[in-house]
């Protein structure tokens, strides 16, 4: 299957004054350009070029409806937005076309999860756990944003993200390149401790309420639950990735354990 790559496999977007100035001051961070909507003016503008023309970063003046377009949230964005190169960001395809050694192991695919707090968490405990990619389509997903930057202390800059159309396009993809695919269900009578793993293996973590979504639920191989003896019914989604990235942290299955075999 053919994917198209856009400039959101590659950069994530920040918007809104402090956002932008915050990632210009960052010199760990690549800043690819700055777009400024046209006859937005001010100080904030003034610093945001200012530490621009500093790093050499080339700001363009573009109509408003481009930043409103390209932001997602015109109430919020100030006119304004920078490109922030994401190292590790890139489509789910270029992944699974990699030499057989140099593919992503162990891969977390977000299904229907739209709360900004819970993907910038899900980031940073995936990649703090040395999970080798993180599925966040396109759609159905809250977008790579300021507000998943927050809530991931910054680590979605450099996180494992990998980018689909939807979670059933990338679900479809890793069952045909050979991964077997877990679904985390609290009725399901395999407990993801016990549960057998192979060389490939993508977890599919579901809405907050409604779970892994019908489209998806097909490619699921394997149901997983997560054992809670005190009698809670469910965990957050955010803190169930964090349970299921550290399982494989302690089975030696990330990026940080040596290869298998």
């Amino acid at each position: 299957m053919r994917e198209e790559t856009s400039p959101k496999d590659r950069f994530v977007t920040v918007y809104g004054f402090r956002p932008v100035l915050a990632a210009l001051h960052d010199d760990r961070l690549a800043i690819d350009k700055v777009l400024v909507a046209e006859g937005v003016r001010g100080p904030s503008v003034r610093d945001i070029v200012t530490a621009a023309d500093t790093r050499g970063v080339p700001v363009r003046r573009v109509a408003p409806h481009r930043i409103t377009l390209l932001s997602g949230n015109g109430r919020h964005d100030n006119g304004v937005l920078a490109d922030v190169v994401a190292p590790r960001m890139r489509t789910l395809q270029s992944a699974l076309d990699a030499r057989h050694h140099e593919r992503p192991r162990t891969v977390l695919v977000l299904d229907g999860i739209r709360t900004p707090g819970n993907v910038g968490m899900i980031l940073r405990s995936g990649t703090a756990a040395g999970v080798d990619g993180i599925v966040v389509p396109h759609h159905g997903v809250a977008g790579i944003d300021p507000l998943v930057v927050k809530a991931s202390a910054g680590v979605a800059f450099h996180a494992p993200v990998l980018r689909a159309d939807t979670a059933q396009d990338a679900v479809e993809r890793l069952v045909d390149a050979g991964y077997a695919v877990f679904g985390l269900a609290a009725d399901a009578e395999e407990s993801i401790f016990e549960v057998d793993l192979p060389e490939f293996a993508a977890f599919v973590l579901g809405a907050e309420t409604e779970g892994v979504g019908a489209p998806v639920r097909p490619y699921v191989g394997t149901w997983v639950r997560i054992p809670m003896p005190g009698g809670v019914e469910s965990l957050n989604v955010a803190s169930a990735a964090a349970v299921v990235s550290f399982e494989l942290v302690r089975r030696g299955l990330t990026a940080a354990a040596p290869a298998r075999g």
